[in-house]
Formats: structure tokens, C-alpha cells, sequence
């Protein structure tokens, strides 16, 4: 049997025990209502004042009154949650990302960042393109366990006037057999299939690559691809005026329906070594500003994969249609085989000449551009990243003395945030939801009321060192009860439902209630930390920009005996800094494990 008939018969199996697979996880609960608004009053303690928290337990009372708002919203909740495979997925990607109308460039597409890759030329940015390209195509037919897997590829976000949407060509009558390239800031189509089905070996892509590569030589092309890079509404109607043009329009569609894009970068900035894994997670996340490689992106696309000549690699994706996890699972097998010698021999079959996508640029698209990339400089200007290998140790450690190594990191970001500001805030972690049908991520609240007494003892000399261990292990035992709360066991997280009751009181057309529109209500969703742990097989770390102007983004990949930190933050806002706070994450790790180490009680 050949290779790709063996492919399309894995496929079937695989389509019938995913089918399978989905009917057979439970749908997503919708919690008590006073269990919600109990946990919404704890929370709520550590991060506002005093008085603030009575306020919202008199506002709480009256929501919960018998035969009020909040049971009417509560049985309007539970009643869509009867009807549909998850109440809460299409508000929550509504909601999250395409109703946000910020540019999705640094804000909802995170990047990716690998171990720099052992080339430095274009020959070897062309071989290792090809083997990540070959690896892919592979992969379309593998088993795929979730939902989100299938959501990656094949589609994209299609900008609008007010709301945007998202496409998936995978599902059509006719799935796309094409991806994109992008090199020197122009598209090119390449069939990635022969004619008899099998796919192309990386010989054969590697001949298709330099063909593309000779065939864009100069960089003086207009960058279409900038565009994406506009606030959302901006882009929204520079879309419209674009694709006027039928030829721009059909260039678009091939973009959009392709299976992933490859983007060829050009050159960046040289830095040194100690700093060149934070410029690499810049090109990933946004390509450096419109000198660099902005505009050799197509943003809207849920998954580029970007190779530098000097062995940078990584990837962005668009964040409507997946989390995180499935790119990184992607990663790790790409990674894993890019590795290995190559084992199929190419065909000698002749191959046609991947196809330019043409634009045709009139003095408003022109000027649209303009506006883009000078919106899209600021933007690179304003975003400060600061990427880092904390070396002492790495989820070995936690775990030898018993504890979860996510909340141990977790508790050193509240640790390493007090001892700048002196005061805690409310804290982002992302939970996944994928225990549950059509599932994707609620929070966890990090900023507890155990976090709140360690961070204030911890530098406390009156404290004796026992009392601080047990403050530790009681902040890092909430942290991991929280985080089963949420996702593991039960998905009886509050910040999901709270949104699914505002959002119910929309759709009834009823008032929104006061506690929803309540200054605390806010503090509570202003992210001054905005965190996630994407644990990786591959030594790489995944990158995002803050959620709030005065905020900070926290990404991590704990390995075994180091741990991976992308830390961002905005330049404009003169009380942040990502190098300060990343310092202050060390010195906290480090002094967390002196502390434990110097404690006989930790060591039981």
C-alpha cells in the first residue's frame, strides 16, 4: 500500500475515534450560583481594599436574593447548557478575541520561540524549511485528540467592521492541498501534494523553496501583509477596499485557505548572545517593525512557522481558533523529526513553479500600508521583551519536596511582584478546559488569600523560617487546589461563569447587574499579570505581550533542571519593566529554595 493511501485510511480511523472520543467527554458544568459568588468574595480580598470587598458582598446579596436576577440568569444558563455541547465556547472566543479590536499582532498571537538551529545561510534556512515543511504535511495524518488540533490548520481570521470571524477550510468540500509562502515581504502558493497524492518529500520542497527564493530577490515589493497588523477596525476596512480587486481578492483566498504559512525571514538586528533569545522571541511575536520582518507575515493566519538565516525559528499563531497546547504539540513532533535523516526518496517527477501571488496596489491601499507600518513601529517601540533561562534548577526541585512546580513558579511571580510594588494584584493563569467537550480555558487566580500571607511574611525578619514554610506550602496547596477546582477535576472556575451570566443578561435583554459593573468587578479583571505555563518536550518558550498598559506577560516552560521565562512588558508605562521583573522571578526562585533548604521541617 502506498504511503498516502495509507495516510487517507488512517485518516478515516482517526475521524471515527475522534468523533468518538469527543461524545465521550463530559459537557462543561455550569457552577452554583452561591458557590460562584462565594469564591468571587475571596478573591476578591487580596487585591482591593476592604471596603471595597463590603461593598461587593452587599451587591452579591442582593444578585442572590431569592427569585432576583441571579436565579433568573442562572436558569437561563443551565437551560443553554441543555442545549448545546458547551454553553460557554462560542461567547468565550466571541468575546476573548473576535469582538477585541486591538491589533491581534502582540496582543491575542503569541509566538514561539526554539533553540536556534544549527545554520546560518540561506542554503541551510531553505534545508531546514523544507524537513519542517515534509515533517507537517505528515502530521495532517496522524492521530489528533482534540478539537482545537483540528481548528490549527487549514484556517484563519477573517477581519470585519465590527466583529470578525473565523474560517476553517480543512471542513470544506474540497480541503486545500496548498500552503504559503512568504519571502521578502511576497506570498507564493506551494502545492505541497504530486499529483498521485503522496506529498512532497524535503528534496522536493527544497527545489521549490529556491525557486521561490530566486524569484523574489528584491525586497522593494510592497508589504500586503502589514495590514494585518492594524487595529482591528482599521484593518477591517483597508480588508474591503484590498480585496475590490479580483486579483487581490484571490490572492487573499489563497492565503486564507492555505494549510499554514512558511515565512523566509530576512535579516535582524545583531545582538549578543545574551540577548539574542529575547530578539528572537520579537521576530517571532510581531518580526521586529517594518524594517525587519513585519511585514512578511499574514497575522489573521492561525499558524506561521518563521525560519531566519541565522537560525531562528519559531512560530505565531492566531489565538481565536486554539490554545496554546496544540502548537506546541505540533513543535515537539516537528522538532523531534527535523532531527532525523530524511527516508523517503524523492520521485523523479517534474514539479511546477510555485505560484507568485499578485497585488495590485492602488494610492489607497498604498497609504493603508503606510499607516500600518508606522502604527506597527510604534508598536515593535513600545513592546519590551525579556526572554531567560533560570538555570539553578528547574520542576525537579518542587517536586522533591512534594510540591506542584507550577505552583511553585507561581507563588516566586507573586513573591518577586510584592517585593517590587508592595502590594499584590489580580493574576491571570490560563487553565485548560479540555477535560470537557469543545472545552478551551478558564482562570486561575493566582493572588489567594494564602499567596497574599506568604508573599507579606516571607521578608519579614520577626518571621521564623518554619512559620514562612508553612506559609509557602499552604499558598502552593491553594494554588494546585484551585487549578483541580478549575480544570483537572471539576470546571467549577468563577471567572467563566461570571461572563456567562453577563453575557445571558445580553442575550435577554435584560440589565446587566451591578456586581458586574462594579468598580471591584474591574480591578478584578485588570491582569497587571497575565501568566501561563506551556510545558514543552522541546527546550523552547512560548511569548505574549501583557493584557493591561500597566501589566506584565509571564510565559514559562519548566524542564527539568531549568526553566524557560518569557517576560514583556510596555515601554510607555514607566512603572513596569520585564527585566526588573524578571530579576525579581529569580531572586524570588532562588530564595524560595534557600529558605526551604535551610528549613529541617521542608526537608521531612
Amino acid at each position: 500500500m502506498k504511503l498516502w493511501e495509507k495516510l487517507v485510511e488512517a485518516g478515516l480511523r482517526i475521524a471515527g475515534r475522534y468523533l468518538t472520543h469527543q461524545k465521550g467527554l463530559p459537557c462543561l458544568p455550569v457552577p452554583p450560583l452561591q458557590q460562584t459568588c462565594e469564591r468571587y468574595l475571596a478573591a476578591l480580598e487580596p487585591i482591593v481594599e476592604a471596603d471595597e470587598v463590603k461593598r461587593t458582598k452587599g451587591l452579591l446579596e442582593e444578585f442572590q436574593r431569592a427569585g432576583g436576577l441571579g436565579e433568573r440568569l442562572q436558569r437561563g444558563l443551565e437551560k443553554r447548557a441543555s442545549k448545546t455541547e458547551n454553553w460557554l465556547s462560542q461567547w468565550w472566543v466571541q468575546v476573548a478575541y473576535l469582538d477585541y479590536r486591538l491589533p491581534v499582532v502582540v496582543h491575542s498571537s503569541p509566538g514561539l520561540v526554539l533553540p536556534r538551529m544549527n545554520f546560518s545561510d540561506k542554503k541551510g534556512q531553505i534545508r531546514f524549511a523544507a524537513k519542517l515543511i515534509a515533517v507537517l504535511i505528515l502530521k495532517c495524518g496522524k492521530p489528533l485528540c482534540m478539537n482545537q488540533y483540528y481548528e490549527v490548520l487549514s484556517s484563519c481570521r477573517i477581519p470585519g467592521l465590527k466583529r470578525d470571524s473565523v474560517v476553517n477550510h480543512a471542513k470544506s468540500s474540497r480541503p486545500p492541498k496548498h500552503i504559503t509562502i512568504v519571502h521578502n515581504f511576497q506570498f507564493f502558493v506551494l502545492d505541497v501534494y504530486n499529483s498521485d497524492g503522496t506529498p512532497l518529500t524535503a528534496d522536493q520542497l527544497c527545489i521549490q523553496l529556491e525557486r521561490i527564493c530566486n524569484a523574489s530577490t528584491n525586497s522593494n515589493s510592497e508589504p500586503v501583509g502589514i495590514l494585518t497588523t492594524q487595529h482591528r477596525d482599521s484593518w477591517g476596512k483597508a480588508y474591503l477596499n484590498l480585496i475590490k480587486d479580483k486579483t487581490n481578492k484571490e490572492s487573499v483566498l489563497a492565503i486564507q485557505r492555505s494549510i499554514f504559512t512558511l515565512c523566509l525571514d530576512g535579516a535582524m538586528p545583531r545582538v549578543s548572545n545574551e540577548l539574542y533569545r529575547s530578539c528572537a522571541a520579537i521576530q517571532m511575536l510581531h518580526g521586529g517593525g517594518s524594517q525587519w520582518n513585519s511585514g512578511n507575515r499574514w497575522f489573521d493566519k492561525t499558524l506561521q512557522f518563521i525560519v531566519g538565516e541565522d537560525g531562528a525559528c519559531g512560530a505565531n499563531y492566531e489565538h481565536a481558533p486554539a490554545e496554546g497546547p496544540p502548537i506546541v504539540a505540533l513543535i515537539d513532533h516537528v522538532v523531534e523529526y527535523t532531527r532525523k535523516p530524511e527516508m523517503v526518496r524523492s520521485p523523479m517527477v517534474p514539479l511546477p513553479m510555485p505560484r507568485k501571488l499578485d497585488f495590485h496596489i492602488t494610492p489607497d491601499i498604498k497609504k493603508d500600508i503606510e499607516e500600518a507600518k508606522n502604527s506597527m513601529n510604534t508598536l515593535a517601540h513600545e513592546l519590551d521583551m525579556r526572554v531567560m533561562v533560570f538555570g539553578h534548577f528547574g520542576k525537579n526541585f518542587p517536586k522533591a519536596h512534594k510540591m506542584s512546580p507550577d505552583a511553585f513558579i507561581q507563588m516566586a511571580l507573586q513573591l518577586a511582584y510584592y517585593r517590587m510594588y508592595q502590594h499584590c494584584c489580580a493574576t491571570y493563569e490560563s487553565a485548560s478546559l479540555r477535560m470537557f467537550r469543545l472545552g478551551r480555558t478558564d482562570t486561575i487566580r493566582s493572588a489567594s488569600r494564602a499567596s497574599a500571607a506568604f508573599v507579606r511574611a516571607f521578608d519579614d525578619a520577626s518571621k521564623q523560617n518554619s512559620e514562612k514554610v508553612d506559609l509557602m506550602e499552604k499558598a502552593v496547596k491553594a494554588h494546585r487546589s484551585y487549578t483541580n477546582m478549575v480544570s483537572a477535576i471539576s470546571g467549577q472556575a468563577i471567572d467563566r461563569h461570571l461572563l456567562g451570566l453577563k453575557m445571558q443578561a445580553v442575550e435577554e435583554n435584560l440589565s446587566v447587574p451591578d456586581v458586574l459593573k462594579d468598580a471591584a468587578y474591574t480591578k478584578a479583571l485588570h491582569y497587571r499579570l497575565s501568566t501561563s505555563q506551556v510545558p514543552s518536550q522541546t527546550d523552547c518558550v512560548m511569548c505574549f505581550g501583557p493584557v493591561v498598559p500597566n501589566g506584565y506577560g509571564v510565559c514559562y516552560n519548566p524542564m527539568n533542571d531549568h526553566i524557560n521565562f518569557a517576560v514583556s512588558a510596555f515601554n510607555s508605562c514607566k512603572e513596569t519593566s520585564a527585566a526588573q521583573l524578571a530579576q525579581a522571578v529569580v531572586d524570588a526562585l532562588l530564595d524560595m529554595r534557600t529558605l526551604l533548604e535551610q528549613t529541617p521541617r521542608a526537608k521531612l
